[in-house]
């Protein structure tokens, strides 16, 4: 070897050396959290609310609904959300959204099962005036979520003259360490009647959650907003992409402010819940710009999910495949819910 080739040789070898400790030295590190949604299913105490039509779910009514059923449906509820996002996240999900609850005192009873009191879960829930007496809700984490205000907006839907009673909107704002996150919680009206004739009550649902979109974006247009919920409509449908305007690439996502993560996945035929034998995807949560953007400080939208383990999958019978549900029709199979929780993780870059 010539002394010019050794020379090249050594020069090459400091500077490679160089470059790897560059690139070590650069490399980020990141906080995660996750966020999500879960539609419950039926979830109703035992006991008689003579304001509401909870006459199904009592001992003497139609689904028979004991202590024992009660009890096992809230052990099941707490082991779903228990291992929602833990692959990820060990300490679970910070904050997430329910539907179909009865009440406060079934969120109670539920954030105390052995599978979910350590995290301390606390409730912001207000009765809704919807006919069947169930509500939305938000659980979180005192550790990861501290709210500042909360309170429900009346979605108002009007039919030959009457009003239609549904579940209230809950807005909550809070703190995720730095970062002032607003929460939309939605349970739109369902599709009972036809879709045709009940899709102007959920375009409502859809307007509304727009006009509180675009009075937080008059003060902030980077504001941290997601709205979640069992939607009763598809990514795609009018609704989503008519009145809240939402949008499904990232890049675009600057010509209306939301993103819809979960309009990819329905695009490739996965769904949160099924119904003679096709999947819709009714449960997402949709972000705003401030929570895509990379330039923003804080936490940020890394990715999204459909919590579908097979624990949760009808494994036989007419409904196999399907979410594993409570019941079948009206008999009990002491299943988890008729839908599937939608998830996000959310990432934070950590200080040097």
């Amino acid at each position: 070897m010539t002394k010019f080739s050794l020379v090249f040789l050594l020069l090459l070898t400091c500077n490679l050396s160089l470059l790897t400790a560059q690139s070590q030295k650069e490399k980020k590190q990141y906080k995660i959290v996750s966020v999500g949604f879960y539609n419950l299913e039926n979830l109703f105490d035992t006991l008689d609310d003579t304001l509401i039509n909870d006459e199904e779910f009592l001992p003497s009514g139609a689904r028979a609904w004991t202590e024992e059923r009660y009890s096992e449906k809230l052990g099941n509820m707490a082991y779903v959300l228990s291992q929602i996002g833990i692959d990820d996240v060990k300490a679970g999900l910070s904050f997430i959204g329910v539907a179909e609850i009865e009440n406060r005192k079934v969120l109670e009873d539920l954030v105390i099962q052995p599978k979910l009191k350590d995290r301390n879960y606390q409730i912001i829930h207000y009765d809704s005036p919807d006919w069947r007496g169930v509500d939305v809700g938000l659980l979180y984490n005192p550790l990861h979520f501290k709210p500042i205000v909360s309170k429900a907006i009346p979605l108002i839907n009007i039919e030959d003259g009457e009003r239609k009673f549904t579940r209230d909107v809950l807005y909550v704002k809070g703190l995720m360490e730095d970062d002032t996150v607003h929460i939309l919680v939605n349970h739109w009206p369902s599709r009972t009647g036809g879709e045709a004739r009940t899709a102007p009550f959920r375009n409502n649902g859809a307007k509304l959650c727009r006009m509180v979109v675009d009075s937080l974006f008059s003060v902030n247009k980077e504001s941290k907003i997601f709205i979640m919920g069992d939607l009763n409509d598809d990514p795609t449908d009018e609704s989503l992409k008519s009145f809240l305007r939402t949008v499904d690439n990232v890049k675009d996502v600057r010509k209306t402010g939301l993103f819809n993560p979960f309009e990819d996945f329905y695009r490739r035929g996965q769904g949160s819940n099924a119904y003679r034998d096709a999947w819709s995807l009714f449960d997402q949560i949709v972000i705003s710009k401030g929570v895509v953007d990379k330039k923003n400080q804080g936490y940020r939208f890394f990715k999204a999910n459909i919590f579908n383990k097979q624990f949760l999958v009808q494994a036989s019978g007419q409904y196999k495949g399907y979410p594993f549900r409570t019941f079948s029709g009206s008999t009990y199979q002491s299943g988890y819910s008729d839908h599937f929780p939608s998830y996000l993780y959310l990432i934070k870059e950590m200080d040097k």
